[in-house]
């Protein structure tokens, strides 16, 4: 690590942008992952100002809501982003047809499909895109387990993981969209997660 962990946290946790910028400007591979959630616009848009082509990352489960995918598809085409979709090894249709509907979050079948439509898909864009820099929009009021999180991290095997909005509230965000013309969605569904405060696990393993 050739740089004071600590010290960009103290110096730059609070700046998004100026932690973009740093977060870009190590001269390692990143990729930004994002799930077209609300309000995710910004950090999309916040990475590609530094670097337009910078590979963004969708987990797509196939469960989004129709507007989430119009959603995604106007940002997609708004801020050119050079999107890679990671898919689950099955499609919903071909899974519900041998397993029925999505399984609650207190039937023993959630955290294997958990895995199958999220976790899995996710690992393998890691193994695939080998990124050493990972940015996220996670924020600290989302989860208690967020609240928890430093903007930069390290995970064990050296994947440096920098949350720039981390300490941005809802309010925050809405104003970087406003002032920079951005489209927002508010029709959006986990079904890994289900509840808004619960963790779906990616980012507990990560």
């Amino acid at each position: 690590m050739d740089f004071d962990i600590d010290a960009i946290n103290r110096d730059l946790g609070q700046d998004p942008e100026a932690l973009t910028r740093w977060a870009l400007s190590l001269e390692k591979h990143a990729i930004c992952t994002t799930n077209f959630r609300p309000f995710e616009a910004v950090i999309l848009h916040m990475v590609t100002q530094v670097q337009p082509d910078i590979p963004v990352v969708w987990m797509d489960s196939g469960y989004n809501t129709e507007a989430t995918y119009r959603f995604a598809d106007e940002v997609i085409k708004r801020l050119n982003l050079n999107l890679v979709s990671y898919l689950p090894k099955r499609t919903r249709a071909h899974r519900e047809a041998l397993e029925g509907a999505m399984p609650t979050i207190d039937d023993p079948r959630h955290a294997a499909f958990t895995e199958e439509v999220k976790l899995e898909p996710f690992t393998r864009a890691l193994r695939e895109m080998a990124p050493q820099v990972w940015l996220t929009a996670l924020r600290a009021e989302d989860t208690p387990e967020r609240a928890k999180m430093q903007p930069v991290s390290i995970n064990d095997d050296g994947l440096i993981k920098v949350a720039p909005v981390l300490h941005w509230s809802a309010k925050d965000m809405y104003e970087y969209l406003v002032k920079h013309d951005l489209p927002n969605n508010f029709d959006y569904f986990d079904p890994t997660k289900v509840e808004d405060k619960r963790e779906c696990g990616l980012h507990l393993q990560h």
